[in-house]
């Protein structure tokens, strides 16, 4: 779960929970919101993400409305991971709960186009593009997190969480 390699489908900054998951499909079930994530910035991406890609995005990345389904959506195109510049706290936060990879890297978008390969080690903070070459270091994984990642997300977590004494 650490290291994640990928295609990069790459976005702009500020997009809001509401334009992840449109307010006309957030209501259906899962496998139809996936068919529909981020279809707006690009048509393309919900038709053709694999398993494993990585969505990189800019700053402000899952601002706006609190809408925990936007994450659950992303996972459910079979993202790998997400890496952003900055993404909201509630988004964050909803990410790992619902056990989406997530991590913050200031400049990642300077560093990848669309279609490059990405190598992300979470734990260490590590990112290399695979195409240029370039490396870069972001914000490693809070150990906790990255527990709560392997578990699959919070529900999974949950049984082992007296271990943290929180």
């Amino acid at each position: 779960m650490s290291e994640i390699k990928g295609r990069v489908w790459k976005f702009g900054d500020n997009i809001p929970t509401d334009q992840i998951v449109r307010v006309d499909r957030a209501l259906g079930d899962m496998e139809e919101m996936a068919r529909h994530v981020l279809e707006n910035y690009n048509p393309e991406f919900p038709k053709k993400v694999q398993k494993g890609d990585i969505l990189v995005a800019g700053k402000h990345f899952g601002q706006s409305s609190g809408r925990a389904v936007a994450p659950k959506a992303i996972k459910a195109t079979g993202v790998g991971a997400v890496v952003v510049e900055y993404a909201s706290r509630l988004f964050y936060r909803n990410a790992f709960e619902v056990g989406l990879p997530l991590m913050e890297c200031p400049g990642i978008t300077d560093h990848v186009s669309d279609g490059d390969c990405l190598s992300v080690d979470m734990t260490i903070g590590k990112i290399k593009n695979e195409t240029t070459g370039d490396v870069l270091q972001a914000r490693p994984v809070d150990p906790f997190l990255m527990e709560m990642l392997e578990a699959g997300g919070l529900i999974a977590f949950g049984p082992r969480i007296d271990q943290w004494n929180v």
